[in-house]
C-alpha cells in the first residue's frame, strides 16, 4: 500500500518547522497498513483545564493521515495529499503523559483516501475517534 521508494525516516522529518514540531508530534512506525504517531500532553496541548485539548487531537489526526496519504501516492513530485473533511468523536480525557494516534485505511482511491485514525491513552484507552478524507490533487 505505502510506497516502498520512501525512507520513513525522511518521512519523520517531515514534521520539522511546522505544527507538528511545535506539538511534539513524532512519527513512531509504519507497518504494512498503518502508521503510527505520539503526543505529549503538556502546555502545548492542553487546554485551560488542564486535559488533552480536542484540537490537538485533531492536529495528529490530520498530521498522521496527511502523511500516510503522501505516502501512498503514485508520483509524489507532480502530486499532493490535502486535507478535504474530518471528523472527531472525543470519547475520553486525558491530562498527562502520551496519546498514540494510528491510521489505517478505509478507502484509498485515485482521487480520495479516506482514514480512520483512533488515538489512544498510555493506558490503551480510547481517547478520540477520526475519520479524515484526503483528497489527491494533480500539482503542475
Amino acid at each position: 500500500m505505502f510506497s516502498k521508494n520512501l525512507d520513513f525516516n525522511a518521512i519523520r522529518s517531515f514534521g520539522n518547522n511546522s505544527m507538528d514540531e511545535h506539538l511534539g508530534i513524532e512519527y513512531l512506525e509504519i507497518g504494512e497498513d498503518y502508521i503510527t504517531a505520539r503526543m505529549p500532553i503538556d502546555h502545548r496541548t492542553q487546554q485551560p483545564f488542564g486535559i488533552l485539548h480536542g484540537g490537538a487531537s485533531v492536529v495528529l489526526a490530520e498530521s498522521l493521515g496527511s502523511v500516510a496519504s503522501f505516502m501512498c501516492l503514485t508520483d509524489p513530485t507532480t502530486q499532493r495529499a490535502v486535507g478535504l473533511e474530518i471528523n472527531a468523536n472525543h470519547i475520553r480525557s486525558v491530562s498527562s503523559g502520551w496519546v498514540y494516534a494510528k491510521a489505517t485505511p478505509l478507502h484509498i482511491g485515485r482521487t480520495t483516501h479516506i482514514w480512520d485514525i483512533k488515538i489512544t491513552s498510555e493506558e490503551d484507552k480510547l481517547v478520540c475517534v477520526v475519520r479524515f478524507t484526503v483528497a489527491i490533487i494533480d500539482v503542475k
